[in-house]
């Protein structure tokens, strides 16, 4: 018998051809990276100043607003999935309702159902250039989630503090030898290909606003990541999520319509 702390591989990651596509992909992503850094416009570093994202200003600003709607939304926690039941990829990182995920934006398409309860927030996004997706992030008193990276240096991401707990100083992100710490409130930029890990060592809930979208690069490190998005659509890494995504819209219209009745 396996120990209990074993973590289980869902069966459809073992499939021989979806291995096989995520060994290479990972390799052709490592390969590109260097190109994607050298036609960055901006640097190259964990954390980067949000001096060269004004227009993402105008969203802190409203974090008020933004923090309401994900409010609204804490009332349906029952039906909000977790990581891995969305992605089944990030089954070592999010395990039972841990780290749960609103999704409001999705590889670059808005989720209507979901944004029924968040009309300003998915508007104040809808502003973002080149948006890829977009999500309350919510995590657990208690919960680490382990040391991972992401799949490409075309898609930056950023993080807008909305429930912190307390002690803000024990729930934080290590990204690269970085460590931040969430405030509410307060925006930042960071390139999550290098290595990352949080921490929520309080007893209280922490939910921001993450959303990710194309670094700003020259003509062909746009072109080269258009290319690499339109091929990743064509793979289960993208058509599970999308259609876990749309069973989950499917139970949150369900609330919405048993609340009506």
């Amino acid at each position: 018998m396996a120990p209990t702390n074993t973590i289980e591989k869902p069966e459809t990651l073992t499939k021989p051809r979806r291995a096989f596509i995520k060994k290479n992909g990972k390799k052709l992503m490592r390969w590109v990276a260097g190109y994607q850094s050298r036609q960055s416009k901006v640097p190259d570093t964990p954390v980067i100043p949000n001096a060269r994202f004004q227009h993402l200003e105008a969203i802190r600003e409203e974090w008020p607003t933004i923090l309401k709607e994900a409010q609204a939304v804490m009332a349906y926690r029952d039906v909000i999935p977790g990581f891995q039941d969305i992605s089944p990829d990030q089954y070592r990182l999010a395990k039972g309702r841990n780290w749960r995920t609103f999704i409001l934006y999705g590889f670059g398409k808005r989720l209507e159902t979901n944004t029924k309860l968040t009309p300003r927030t998915a508007e104040l996004l809808s502003t973002i250039p080149n948006l890829q997706t977009a999500m309350f992030s919510i995590l657990s008193p208690g919960y680490h989630i382990p040391a991972h990276k992401g799949v490409t240096k075309g898609i930056l991401r950023a993080h807008i503090g909305l429930i912190v707990p307390d002690e803000a100083e024990k729930c934080r992100i290590r990204i690269d030898d970085e460590i931040v710490a969430w405030k509410p409130g307060e925006l930042f930029v960071f390139d999550d290909t290098y290595e990352h890990e949080v921490w929520n060592e309080t007893d209280q809930e922490r939910v921001i606003l993450l959303f990710d979208f194309d670094r700003p690069m020259k003509f062909g490190g746009r072109l080269l990541n258009k290319l690499l998005l339109t091929a990743m659509k064509m793979t289960a890494f993208y058509r599970d999520p999308k259609k876990n995504l749309e069973a989950a819209e499917a139970r949150l219209e369900q609330s919405l319509n048993d609340q009506k009745s």
